[in-house]
């Protein structure tokens, strides 16, 4: 079979999970079923993948690199907490415009990471680029060199974003009865609010839960 053949198959078995993934979830996702939708025989999938995980890694990994990528394609304004508030709105932005990609990659269980490790990378690279702009911010308070500091305050930012997300998309928010001209002003809040939190001095809690101040 000519290599691009070969190509284009491994395509079409990833947009034909996807499509199966979106129509019927992710459990019915298997080898046989990506080759009789494609009209191909039960063996041609298994050319490209050894098992439907190996598929369902590949779609994970495609989506991690698609997300990095249109985190990253965003104005640059030089200003670190600006270009920290653009990718928040590429977050979004993201979330809203491909919502499968999305759950897929934040509300699935994924294929064994060891035996994937392309996909971990793409994954990893994702959430470097939050964690790279978040040691880049001029922070005025706590240790930005203490161990794990960009990580964690990257954790902050993206579980405080992820629930919003998880929030606007959810049938509950409904039934809130919160003003739509409030509701329009729930991101930006958010991002204000984040902003807020890195920039100002906060006390910290200690690890018996009382509050000291920074030194």
């Amino acid at each position: 079979m000519p290599a691009q053949k070969r190509k284009n198959l491994r395509d079409a078995i990833v947009d034909e999970a996807l499509k199966i993934i979106d129509e019927t979830g992710v459990e019915s996702l298997s080898l046989r079923e990506v080759a009789r939708r494609l009209g191909t025989s039960h063996q041609a999938p298994y050319k490209h993948f050894p098992s439907r995980d190996h598929i369902l890694a590949e779609v994970l990994s495609r989506a991690y690199g698609d997300f990095a990528a249109f985190l990253d394609d965003r104005p640059k304004t030089g200003d670190s907490y600006t270009d920290l508030g653009a990718m928040g709105l590429r977050y979004f932005e993201y979330a809203r415009a491909h919502p499968l990609h999305y759950r897929l990659m934040f509300n699935t269980p994924p294929p064994d990471p060891a035996a994937h490790p392309e996909m971990m990378d793409q994954a990893r690279h994702a959430f470097s680029l939050l964690r790279d702009a978040i040691a880049d911010l001029p922070l005025q308070h706590g240790d930005p060199d203490a161990p794990g500091a960009a990580e964690l305050d990257a954790l902050f930012v993206w579980s405080t974003i992820h629930g919003l997300v998880s929030i606007l998309h959810s049938d509950l928010i409904g039934c809130l009865q919160i003003p739509p001209d409030a509701l329009a002003q729930a991101i930006p809040r958010v991002l204000m609010r984040l902003s807020l939190a890195l920039e100002e001095a906060e006390p910290a809690p200690t690890s018996s839960g009382t509050l000291q101040s920074d030194p």
